[in-house]
């Protein structure tokens, strides 16, 4: 079998640097997992020949490959422009080139724990990188990954100060390929136009007759000065969800509910259908079917923030709970690595941007939602902070709420990735868009 040099994972640039050093071949592997040593890799009989055939045709600058581990397969997702994550799965093990890695450390920055994702990076602006599509390695004792631990990781206070070097190696990867925004943003005018409320609770719905009342009730207890409604998109529930909807409805005139004549609408497109009907109001405000308002201010606040921030999109913070309100970890989401300097490039990053989200309807209708059920708000949070101020409010204002009926409850592999890459691909229409907005 082709013999090639393996290097274990350097989160420091320093070790990085020092490794690479050693290497004498033109590729080399290298670990992805601090806690992976090589022993517990079984190589099949020409993978690694495999791997450095499709460096050398591709010309790539580093290969990854699908894996098994416990007896099940591994598959992973394509890599593309878009994909700035620094959780992004690369799997156990992959080939580097090993020009490309020296070239790169020249002007890698001195981290302490990003030098990986600064090394992969860099070696991106060099050549591609090559996902081969064939299961070339087997994990022997391999615990599994905890992906609702790693989803939160990035808001985790205790992972703040890798968060920031995470954020400053991304926003100099986005200058050195054109696509870093300053944070300058463009006005707003809320009072433009004449709406029937002042605001919207916008709560799509298909059969959740376990949590419809409460959310709804939620929302209709919220105390304001101003005339506001809840509109619910019913998308064509079939477990009691209209029948409860409409008893509330014939009990109080603010709920409006509209079951839509189309029978393809994802959560997107039951939001483009609340905004775009006459009844929408000046602000609309998410509030997911199984989740609940903190306290009767909630709406209040954010509204009071859209004028108070002078902003086009308002994000708050959330605590996870489970049905019973009972908090269960990591507890309040509040995105803290949002700030006014960087936030729109630092968007690209993380994978979400909080909850719950409103928008000032005018320019949401501009912009509109794409019709999918998964990413659907990043797009738009995306499109909106590329030219306007997102205002934030730290402070819980929403409850998200974990059961066995979640939409992301005991989610498989196979759907993880297909979410994981969805979003890749909106930051690559992203960067696109950016790129095209700095051009001369």
């Amino acid at each position: 079998m082709v013999s090639c040099d393996i290097i274990h994972y350097c989160s420091d640039t320093s070790s990085l640097r020092e490794s690479i050093r050693g290497i004498h071949g033109d590729y080399f592997l290298m670990l992805t997992d601090s806690r992976l040593t090589p022993d517990r890799i079984l190589w099949g009989p020409t993978a690694l020949q495999r791997l450095i055939q499709t460096a050398v045709m591709s010309q790539a600058a580093l290969v990854y490959a699908d894996y098994r581990e416990e007896g099940q397969a591994h598959p992973l997702i394509d890599y593309q422009a878009g994909s700035l994550r620094d959780d992004f799965d690369l799997g156990k093990v992959v080939l580097i080139h090993t020009d490309s890695a020296r070239k790169a450390l020249k002007s890698l920055p001195e981290c302490a724990t990003a030098a990986f994702y600064a090394l992969r990076l860099a070696l991106s602006r060099q050549r591609c990188i090559v996902h081969l599509k064939e299961t070339l390695y087997t994990l022997a004792d391999e615990a599994r990954t905890d992906h609702e631990q790693a989803m939160f990781a990035y808001v985790n206070p205790r992972n703040r100060e890798v968060q920031i070097e995470m954020e400053a190696v991304c926003t100099d990867h986005l200058r050195q390929i054109g696509a870093w925004l300053p944070p300058t943003t463009e006005s707003v005018s809320l009072g433009e136009g004449d709406f029937p409320v002042e605001a919207s609770v916008v709560i799509p719905v298909r059969n959740r007759i376990r949590t419809i009342a409460d959310a709804v009730g939620s929302a209709l207890e919220q105390q304001c000065r101003f005339a506001f409604n809840v509109i619910v998109v019913d998308n064509h529930s079939t477990d009691g969800t209209t029948e409860k909807l409409l008893e509330i409805a014939a009990g109080d005139k603010r709920l409006v509910v509209i079951r839509p004549e189309r029978q393809d609408l994802n959560i997107g497109g039951c939001w483009n259908t609340a905004i775009l009907d006459d009844r929408c109001g000046r602000f609309a405000v998410q509030l997911d079917s199984d989740d609940l308002y903190s306290a009767p201010d909630t709406l209040a606040r954010i509204v009071e923030g859209f004028y108070t921030q002078q902003c086009a999109m308002l994000v708050g913070s959330y605590r996870i709970c489970d049905f019973n309100r009972q908090t269960l970890p990591p507890g309040l989401i509040d995105h803290r690595e949002w700030t006014d300097d960087n936030g729109k490039n630092n968007a690209l990053r993380i994978n979400g941007l909080g909850a719950p989200r409103a928008f000032f309807t005018p320019l949401l209708r501009e912009i509109l939602f794409p019709n999918t059920s998964y990413g659907e708000d990043y797009a738009v949070a995306l499109a909106i902070s590329r030219r306007w101020k997102i205002g934030r409010i730290y402070d819980e204002l929403y409850l998200c709420r974990r059961w066995e009926d979640n939409t992301d409850a005991s989610m498989t592999l196979e759907r993880l990735n297909a979410n994981n890459a969805y979003k890749d691909q909106l930051r690559s229409l992203e960067l696109a868009a950016r790129q095209q907005m700095n051009r001369p």
